[in-house]
Formats: structure tokens, C-alpha cells, sequence
């Protein structure tokens, strides 16, 4: 009765959030703002009650005259270290409560002292007030693909919004240039001043790293569809629903990996995913070393950002452990670490190996190694 109940409330909470649309591209320059104030426009001209909560055209022309004839919400201004900076207001947007509210640069880190640390916080906030929002984000700010943004670029992106955020979007739109096309708008100053393009050119900007952000960017933005398209083109399909388990062991660097590409697999199938961490004797609380432990908290509050359950058990039986929590979770994939890994190196050192590997035969559960 109690479950069915949050259900329908969940059901309810819904129906009165406002519709949320992100426009998602491969960098800076594919024309994200621009579409986004030319959807203002469009809308404006129809009657509904648009207005521009922030917007960032990063002063290139043919953005910035748009702007003209649209309804700006002034900014929120602050001092910080001795500089005033302008920040979104949320308060003023939720007072006015536009229809449509445009609002840029999800990723945005916030200035201390603000309610939230992050824009998409914002954003969420104003959507719980009912409020349509429309907002943009480059495909290198999602949490999960981080790993795959350095290796690309050899670039370390700080400003990252989780997977959750776009799950919460009611529309993902693309768009898409191709690399020659992108190259060419860099190179005639219309994304960055002049002084500017020769490092960009040189570094994030290479041919071949757009090609690799251009298919991540087509690839999530197909996943969202797919997702769509099973929720409500399909309603009454009966699909296999798919259950993550990942294992960590205290290794810092690798856990971040294994916990990123398990969110990513959780988010291309829709399904749920949790995180394993098994403590060992060895590692207990007066055992294991400061660092070690506050590595592991980071690892666990990134893997509830990016929508995993948390799971932590004391015992001396690794690979024992994985079993039970995956069958009482009924979990279909666990995912481990490279062989070189130290959690690797635990089971396949222990007798129970071999009744894992059985379990999950006649349980038909997969084992995933991840690189």
C-alpha cells in the first residue's frame, strides 16, 4: 500500500515539474546558444512567456545580436576576492515564473556562497517550481565520460554535470557540425578572438579530436532517444532488465574507472547499478590509512552521483561476498577491474573462484573486465 502510494505521489511530483530540454554538442562553437535564442524567438513570436535566465555568448557576433527583442532576467551580482561577478538568479527566475526559461552553460560551477555549487542544481530547483527550462552542455562536461574526454584531448575537464541530470531531460537535441565545419568557424574567429585560435588549433581543436567528441556526442544523444523511445513509444514491452555490479578494491585511480564505465554501461541499457566495495580484515577502520579511506569516500559519493547504490560489507571472503550481494540483488553483469588489479588478484587467489564463475554460469550472470 505504502509503495503504491509514492508511486502515484512520484507520478504527481512529475506532472507538475517543468519540461526540461538540453542541447547537447561536441565543444564550444557548434551553435548551442545560438539555437537556444532562436527557439526564444520562435516562441516569443507564438505568445508563450519566454525569458533569458543567463545566457553566454561569449561575445561572438552573430549570438550577442540575437539577443535583441528577448526578455532578460538581470543576473544576480557578487563580490568575490574583490571582483563583482554575476551569477544566475534562481530566486528572481522562480518569482517571475516565466513559462520557458533559457539558462546556459549547465556545468557552471557556482561562486561560494551561493545555495547551490552547481548550475544543474539551479536548474533542477526551477524545474521543481514547475518552469520549462532550456539549457546547453558540451558532451566533455558528463561525468561519466570523463575518462574517455582525457584520453582524447589529454585534458582533465574540472566542471562536470552527473548522468542523472540529462536521465531528468524530457528532450536531448544534438548539435552537430562536422570537424571541417568546426575548424572552419574557429579559424574565421567566430568562437574564440584571435589571439586565441592558434593554441586552440594546436590542442583541443585537432581534427581527430572532434571526430572522437563528435561520436560520443551522437552516441549519447542516441541513448536518450532509445531510452524515449522504450518509455513511451513502447510502454507495454516486456525488455530484460539489465543489473550492474561493480567492485571496487581501495585503489583510488582504478575504482574511479571501473565506477565511470559501469555508470556508463547502467545508462546506455537504462537499467540500475551498484557499487561493491568488500572490506577485508586488512582494511579495517583502524587498519587501513587515512588517504585510503578518504579516497574511498570520494569513490562513493561519485558513484551516487552518477546513480549507483552504494554497498559496503565487512568479510574476509571477497569473491563470497560478490556472489550473495549479486544474487540477492539480482544482479545480470559484474564488472572488475584489469587482471593486474589487486580485487582480481584476491579472487582468482582464492578457492572460491571457481564457484563464482559457476554461480554465475547457472545464474547467467556475466563477468565484465574492464580496461
Amino acid at each position: 500500500m505504502e509503495s503504491s502510494a509514492a508511486h502515484f505521489l512520484d507520478l504527481i511530483k512529475r506532472s507538475r515539474r517543468g519540461k526540461f530540454k538540453i542541447y547537447i554538442g561536441m565543444s564550444a562553437g557548434v551553435g548551442k546558444t545560438y539555437r537556444m535564442l532562436q527557439e526564444a524567438h520562435a516562441l516569443l513570436r507564438t505568445g508563450i512567456d519566454v525569458k533569458i535566465g543567463y545566457i553566454e555568448t561569449h561575445q561572438r557576433k552573430e549570438t550577442h545580436e540575437l539577443l535583441a527583442g528577448l526578455p532578460v532576467i538581470p543576473r544576480r551580482k557578487l563580490f568575490y576576492k574583490g571582483k563583482e561577478l554575476e551569477e544566475l538568479d534562481v530566486q528572481a527566475v522562480i518569482s517571475l515564473r516565466p513559462e520557458v526559461v533559457v539558462v546556459d552553460e549547465l556545468a557552471h560551477t557556482n561562486i561560494d556562497g551561493s545555495k547551490n555549487a552547481k548550475r544543474w542544481q539551479d536548474v533542477l530547483d526551477i524545474l521543481e517550481a514547475g518552469i520549462n527550462v532550456i539549457s546547453a552542455v558540451n558532451i566533455q562536461h558528463i561525468e561519466s565520460l570523463n575518462n574517455e574526454v582525457r584520453q582524447i584531448t589529454g585534458i582533465e575537464v574540472a566542471e562536470r554535470i552527473p548522468d542523472k541530470v540529462l536521465a531528468l531531460a524530457d528532450e536531448v537535441v544534438n548539435i552537430d557540425l562536422t570537424a571541417d565545419e568546426l575548424i572552419n568557424r574557429l579559424k574565421e574567429g567566430k568562437i574564440y578572438k584571435d589571439e586565441k585560435i592558434q593554441a586552440a588549433l594546436q590542442h583541443f581543436f585537432k581534427p581527430q579530436h572532434i571526430l572522437q567528441l563528435r561520436e560520443l556526442a551522437l552516441k549519447e544523444v542516441a541513448s536518450q532517444v532509445e531510452r524515449k523511445v522504450e518509455n513511451e513509444v513502447q510502454p507495454g514491452l516486456v525488455l530484460k532488465h539489465e543489473r550492474f555490479l561493480a567492485c571496487i578494491s581501495s585503489n583510488e585511480k582504478t575504482a574511479k574507472i571501473v565506477i565511470r564505465k559501469t555508470a556508463r554501461l547502467a545508462n546506455y541499457y537504462h537499467s540500475s547499478w551498484y557499487l561493491l566495495y568488500v572490506q577485508t580484515p586488512a582494511e579495517s577502520a583502524n587498519r587501513i590509512g587515512l588517504a585510503k579511506q578518504r579516497h574511498l569516500i570520494n569513490n562513493f559519493k561519485l558513484a551516487t552521483e552518477l546513480g549507483g547504490n552504494v554497498i559496503r560489507i565487512e568479510s574476509s571472503s571477497i569473491a563470497k561476498t560478490i556472489v550473495e550481494v549479486a544474487e540477492q540483488n539480482k544482479i545480470t553483469t559484474i564488472c572488475v577491474g584489469k587482471p593486474h588489479l589487486n580485487l582480481l588478484k584476491v579472487i582468482l587467489a582464492t578457492n572460491v573462484f571457481n564457484g563464482l564463475l559457476k554461480k554465475m554460469s547457472s545464474s547467467d550472470i556475466d563477468l565484465v573486465i574492464l580496461s
